[in-house]
């Protein structure tokens, strides 16, 4: 329904929006869009997050929050992810640039190569090359640091009679050193300094990630003489090291590890990660070792659902890391009781984080690196099968010596795995727990439960006085409600740099309606009622978005809402340019973030429809409605429009200045706008009296 141009106040004019220089990198467009063609979401993000079916999407832990219910989604059908939890959306693109701080032109690179696709680009200049970004420079001397040590322990005779020999005794293969990126620092104080100035890598960023030590005595290699172990993330980027050194003397440490820096916190990853995700999820099971020897001996034979906690005590983020791809761990243990108490924190740690563990006691005299090259897989398995034990049993028949005979020994065992059962969160689980607990060790469990319940309170207590304190200090921080506004807030340039609120009146519901009906069925050709040059009433197929143009532009209208507006405009304009391609798969992996988010928002479902259908019940969806729901979209923007129109010419009545005829035109032109608002709003059964 169309009505008369001439009541609009501000003619629109639809253009093709210019061609976007989102792409302005050294990547050609063309390449881009074989990468995007290619790129299938749910296997990329399902390499980092463990994804299970839902509906025709697939939902998952969010990998940006710490949540117990899932609320990740990701759509195959529109290439996007959406996490609702932290408010992060986009492609396939963005996720790897979100998880993996990757740049843009990084994360094509990334895609690419995992798909077999030519990258054709333009030969990068020194001041491109020096012009990127930090954390990005980290990562390529990381990278090339691997592969220095690699060649070492390779090709030179110092690395195949040293490091090449100690793997080899230690029973590893190739294959393994490969997969794991084994490699050899030379004895030398300047070998790695050497080959880095030869190379072009800046040592700056080398001292940087502590591969290379200066003490103010000059730049010299940190690992030198050592054995490397490469510590990777879950895409397989070097981020730091491990060295052993093979030397015997007590002044030398054997193990170092790279120090803390912008691309690598042990805190939150775990060694073994890259290479075990994919078996974790497979057996719903992790393994957790402690050095990086027992996780390469386990996967070489063949249990490779194993990782450690890369060289520090387990952190709660890398208990979360795991659980993205599993709720089970089973932690293994040597036969050194006090090695296995002082974990006995990380047991609580995992179970602070609704997970299941289990702990699993080796023979004695055995560890995780021995006891997998000594047996064949079948034998291992079936070991960590019987052995395994929940944290209850196990404590506690760790512990039953200590405590035989002595009642007080007796309470303290009982109360430390009470306050181990307070610090689960699912509350079925801790029950169960509680009961089992109260059989083992032949206490009440009306007892325990109490205690329970007192250890859980005076916690919230605790933690309510903590956050109460918290609050208070950042009250008391806090400038006056009524204080005065700084000097620089009436800069102009202050106010120019300065966030804006996005203004909800007018008609930015219908708008934003509008737009979500667009790029959720755009493509999507309907049923609508027109009219031949005879006037007679005949059915035309058109596409969704064309009929939304069509209503919108041949009014000569427009979106109040610029943002709105502009990713209506490009839809349109991308659904030109290639009509098979859906325009959702381009605005969601635009670097602009702004349009990028709006886009995503608007197309994520965070709900699945369940197929009712299969138990004979009629559901109706949206999409089943669509062209109802758009032309009512259409009818309230179009009414709301109208109604602003009749306010502005209503305004111009007060104070008016002019003849009779003049008055009588505008009073006129108020009735005519009012009987189309009511023809529009009687199309939706709204009726005005």
């Amino acid at each position: 329904m169309h009505f008369r141009k001439e009541y609009l106040p501000i003619p629109f004019t639809y253009k093709k929006p210019q061609t976007s220089t989102i792409f302005a990198t050294v990547i050609k467009k063309e390449t881009i869009d074989r990468i995007f063609e290619a790129a299938q979401i749910e296997e990329v993000i399902g390499e980092f997050v463990n994804l299970k079916r839902a509906g025709s999407s697939y939902k998952g832990l969010s990998p940006f929050s710490d949540e117990r219910s899932p609320s990740f989604m990701v759509s195959p059908a529109k290439q996007i992810f959406k996490d609702f939890s932290s408010g992060k959306g986009g492609s396939v693109v963005t996720f790897l640039m979100e998880h993996e701080q990757m740049s843009y032109p990084e994360a094509l690179r990334f895609l690419a190569e995992k798909y077999n696709i030519e990258i054709e680009e333009t030969k990068q200049t020194p001041e491109q090359e020096e012009a990127r970004s930090h954390r990005e420079s980290l990562y390529i001397v990381s990278e090339w640091a691997q592969k220095y040590f690699k060649e070492s322990l390779l090709n030179t005779d110092e690395g195949k009679a040293i490091g090449l020999s100690y793997f080899t005794e230690r029973g590893f293969s190739k294959e393994t050193i490969e997969t794991f990126g084994l490699g050899y620092s030379p004895d030398k104080f300047d070998a790695m300094t050497t080959a880095a100035k030869e190379q072009g890598y800046g040592l700056e960023y080398l001292l940087e990630v502590g591969i290379l030590k200066d003490k103010g005595k000059g730049v010299y290699d940190g690992f030198k003489g050592r054995v490397m172990f490469p510590i990777q993330n879950l895409s397989g980027r070097t981020l730091g090291f491990g060295g052993r050194t093979l030397k015997t003397e007590k002044h030398i440490p054997k193990y170092i590890n790279s120090p803390e820096c912008e691309i690598y916190h042990k805190s939150k990853i775990v060694y073994g990660i890259y290479q075990a995700k994919k078996q974790i999820v497979k057996d719903d099971l992790c393994y957790l070792v402690e050095g990086y020897t027992d996780v390469i001996s386990m996967h070489q034979a063949g249990i490779k659902n194993v990782v450690a906690s890369s060289g520090t005590a387990l952190t709660s983020e890398q208990v979360r890391l795991i659980g993205r791809y599993t709720k089970n761990i089973t932690i293994l243990y040597d036969a050194d009781p006090a090695g296995i108490k002082a974990s006995f924190r990380g047991i609580d740690l995992i179970l602070a984080e609704g997970l299941n563990v289990k702990a699993a006691l080796l023979p004695e005299g055995e560890d995780p690196d021995s006891f997998s090259k000594s047996r064949k897989i079948d034998e291992i398995q079936t070991y960590f099968e019987g052995a395994s034990k929940d944290f209850i049993l196990f404590k506690t028949q760790l512990l039953a010596e200590e405590t035989a005979g002595d009642p007080i020994k007796k309470a303290g065992l009982v109360r430390n795995i009470i306050e181990s059962i307070a610090i689960i969160p699912d509350g079925i689980t801790r029950s169960v727990y509680t009961k089992e607990c109260s059989g083992l060790l032949d206490v009440p469990e009306k007892t325990l439960i109490s205690e329970l319940n007192k250890i859980r309170l005076k916690k919230q207590t605790d933690q309510n006085r903590k956050e109460a304190v918290k609050m208070k200090s950042q009250t008391a921080a806090a400038p006056p409600p009524f204080d005065e506004p700084p000097p620089e807030f009436f800069d102009p340039e202050f106010q120019a740099k300065a966030p804006k609120e996005v203004s909800k009146a007018g008609t930015y519901h219908q708008e934003r309606d509008i737009l979500r009906l667009v790029l959720n069925y755009g493509q999507t050709v309907i049923d609508v009622d027109s009219l031949d040059e005879e006037e007679n009433e005949i059915i035309v197929q058109m596409k969704l978005a064309d009929f939304v143009a069509e209503e919108i532009f041949e009014d000569d209208l427009s979106f109040d809402e610029p943002l709105l507006m502009k990713v209506l405009e490009m839809y349109l304009a991308e659904l030109k340019v290639n009509e098979e391609r859906d325009p959702v798969t381009h605005l969601s992996s635009l670097e602009d973030s702004e349009i990028r988010e709006l886009v995503v928002d608007l197309v994520a479902e965070k709900h699945i429809l369940h197929n009712w259908k299969s138990a004979n019940i009629e559901v109706f969806t949206e999409s089943d409605k669509m062209f109802r729901a758009v032309r009512d979209g259409l009818y309230a923007f179009k009414a709301r429009k109208i109604q602003d129109f009749i306010s502005q010419k209503k305004d111009n009545l007060k104070g008016f200045v002019g003849d009779s005829e003049d008055l009588m035109k505008l009073l006129s032109e108020i009735q005519e706008l009012e009987e189309i608002k009511r023809q529009l709003l009687a199309s939706q059964g709204i009726i005005i009296i």
